[in-house]
């Protein structure tokens, strides 16, 4: 397998690399560095810039506003993206419900909805999971009654990740309670400024507040915002998921990651030496490298064969990715923990730190805020048993 980029792929790949140079806000970049996180304002002002640069939505269709570039061009850019690092667009717009809308809704609504993407001139959330339904997400109980030209929604969504921030939410809803579990769900729209609708937010271990509950009480969504057709939704949720694991795997984001490791590394103290020439730190660290290499190529894999499926059929593969990169991701958590030691520790502010350790701050809330990705888009272990059955045919 020849891996080399051809020299228009080189060309390409410096382009993209002067762009986000001069693009970028510096202290946006800095706080992406330290895994801090970026407002809101911020989120949408680099969506906008992306967009008025033709690169905001790059992996969709031409005539919805992609770019046309093939796959090793995508996994350039996006891989450069993270590599910077630039702000990441939002996956619930870009890589999810957007592609949703694109292969399974009408003209109407990729009209209505595809430019707002792109532009982020709507923020959109993600209504799957409910206290009853994670993992086993079949079996979550937010019903949509049919009633005239319109559906009742009632129900609850959990772990709503930046619900506070949205104007719009996919959600599945139960519209066939008689139907066996995955065959009676639907695919809706739903805006969040509708009467009904209560967001509740949940403070997370690391003290942010990013995820939330989404309560629906007796919400009027109009018919026309169903995606798809009735009771198809598993199968458009499946197709979604599948493009959600694709790019949960990170690899752009662990290689500066692995980056930002070394730097540190190489000016922290362990035993009268720098700690990056500690032998079984540098094991650790090297052992990391190459597992995240192989995921790197498994990924230029799965990115080289999309499509060939079908369409709206994932690729089986995007489980391996998401398990694979959700588990690095963690190790290199584990290890920046490892670097920052008893900086890690929260101090009063009366204490003796030294005001040049404020990089260590944010190292412990990003070791335990990375817990939860090897749970959501799907835990490993069901990612574990998609493997078994669609791939190893067990």
């Amino acid at each position: 397998m020849d891996l080399s980029f051809t020299p228009e792929e080189v060309a390409f790949r410096d382009e993209v690399r002067a762009f986000f140079r001069d693009k970028v806000d510096p202290a946006v970049r800095q706080k992406l560095l330290e895994t801090r996180h970026i407002t809101k304002d911020e989120q949408v002002s680099w969506q906008r810039t992306l967009n008025k640069k033709g690169w905001g939505v790059p992996h969709w269709p031409v005539e919805y506003g992609g770019t046309g570039w093939s796959a090793v061009k995508q996994y350039i850019f996006l891989e450069e993206l993270q590599r910077y690092p630039a702000p990441v667009p939002l996956p619930f717009g870009v890589n999810m419900v957007g592609p949703v809308i694109y292969t399974f809704g009408n003209e109407t609504q990729k009209k209505q909805y595809l430019p707002r993407i792109a532009n982020m001139d709507d923020w959109w959330c993600q209504g799957f999971s409910e206290p009853g339904a994670g993992s086993d997400l079949a079996s979550l109980k937010t019903s949509a009654n049919k009633k005239g030209d319109t559906y009742i929604v009632n129900g609850q969504k959990t772990w709503t990740t930046l619900a506070q921030h949205a104007d719009w939410i996919f959600c599945l809803c139960r519209t066939d309670p008689t139907a066996r579990k995955q065959s009676g769900i639907s695919f809706i729209l739903i805006d969040m400024k509708t009467e009904g609708i209560t967001v509740r937010p949940i403070q997370m271990i690391d003290g942010g507040v990013e995820i939330n509950e989404v309560f629906f009480d007796d919400v009027v969504v109009p018919a026309e915002n169903l995606v798809g057709e009735e009771n198809k939704g598993w199968d458009y949720a499946k197709f979604l998921l599948g493009h959600e694991r694709v790019n949960i795997a990170r690899v752009g984001i662990s290689k500066a990651r692995i980056g930002r490791i070394k730097e540190l590394a190489a000016r922290t103290m362990s035993g009268g030496r720098p700690l990056i020439e500690d032998p079984l730190f540098r094991q650790k660290l090297a052992s990391t490298e190459i597992e995240l290499k192989a995921l790197e190529l498994t990924q230029m894999r799965v990115v080289a064969a999309e499509g060939k499926h079908g369409k709206g059929k994932p690729d089986p593969a995007s489980s391996i990715l998401k398990i694979k990169g959700s588990e690095i991701q963690q190790t290199l958590t584990e290890l920046l923990l490892e670097v920052t030691g008893p900086f890690a520790l929260p101090f009063a502010q009366d204490s003796a730190r030294s005001t040049n350790d404020d990089w260590a701050s944010p190292i412990a809330p990003t070791y335990f805020n990375y817990r939860k990705v090897s749970i959501y888009g799907g835990s490993n272990e069901i990612q574990r048993n998609i493997i078994a059955k669609a791939v190893l045919g067990l």
